[in-house]
């Protein structure tokens, strides 16, 4: 004898918010043992450039010519603030970039090549629910990474070399407290920033039952995008580029502050990763699944 079914033509007593929670998922999600070794390593890489400058030689190339990332290795061993700023800075060129691309870019794809996709829309799971949950529990684990690492970098930075006034060594010094406050706001940012490679990852995950295809796609796009903005040639279409605001966070180590690129960063990628997260869900909600 089949189900009663109501009105809308559900079974009797279906809920369609009950199929699949974003506790089950996280948890479903922290299990994969992709998730334990990026933030485990999320964690282990304070520790490694900890040990790291304990057995550096001190000696001073004369900055050859890098900036702002001289500036900062100049002063990283100068107090817990600023090793930890450190260690974001490092990490966010290509680190963080793969991080993010991996918790998203993972999201469908896997599941499409598991075969398992087709069984939980079969459950049935909504589609628009199914994204939805997926979506935020990678944007979790992305975050989540984000502050490991700049958790535990303050910490280690602080019982090695003490609680001091955050340095940038190309202006004023920054109270302690006014110092963590700012150090929040790097992070931030630059988590905000990283919106547009969770974008992209996401968007190729619906579009492939590949999930080294959709991380590898995201980290190329956001490279050949950072490449693309070092060409000067440009001129102003490197305002459009997804990647022109990512080192806007450096206005945050500025006395006074500056604010003007990060606000025209966030908005950046908050639009482009709006952008991305809609085709995705548009494809998704029409696409045939058949793995």
């Amino acid at each position: 004898m089949s189900a009663p079914v109501v009105a809308n033509g559900a079974a009797e007593g279906y809920n369609p918010t009950r199929t699949l929670t974003f506790a089950s998922e996280f948890v479903r999600q922290w299990k994969r043992r992709r998730t334990q070794l990026a933030l485990g390593f999320m964690m282990l890489l304070p520790v490694i450039l900890l040990i790291a400058f304990e057995l550096g030689d001190g000696d001073d190339d004369g900055g050859n010519g890098r900036g702002q990332f001289s500036a900062l290795v100049d002063v990283a061993v100068a107090g817990g603030l600023n090793f930890a700023l450190f260690a974001v800075f490092v990490s966010s060129s290509f680190l963080l970039v793969v991080i993010f691309a991996l918790f998203h870019g993972d999201t469908i794809a896997s599941e499409a090549s598991w075969g398992s996709l087709r069984y939980l829309l079969a459950i049935p799971v909504p589609r628009a629910r199914l994204m939805g949950i997926k979506l935020s529990v990678a944007l979790t684990y992305s975050l989540l990474s984000v502050a490991l690492l700049t958790g535990v970098a303050l910490g280690l930075g602080t019982l090695r070399y003490g609680w001091h006034p955050l340095q940038s060594g190309v202006s004023a010094d920054v109270p302690a407290g006014e110092g963590l406050l700012r150090l929040l706001g790097v992070a931030g940012y630059l988590s905000v920033s990283l919106l547009v490679v969770a974008g992209i990852a996401f968007l190729l995950s619906v579009m492939t039952d590949a999930p080294l295809g959709a991380v590898g796609g995201a980290v190329l796009l956001f490279i050949v995008s950072s490449i693309l903005d070092q060409i000067t040639a440009l001129g102003e279409l490197r305002n459009f580029l997804p990647t022109h605001f990512v080192r806007s966070y450096l206005g945050l180590l500025a006395t006074p502050v500056q604010y003007e690129g990060i606000v025209k960063g966030a908005i950046s990628a908050l639009a482009y990763a709006a952008l991305f997260w809609g085709i995705a869900f548009w494809r998704f909600t029409r696409k045939d699944i058949t793995s």
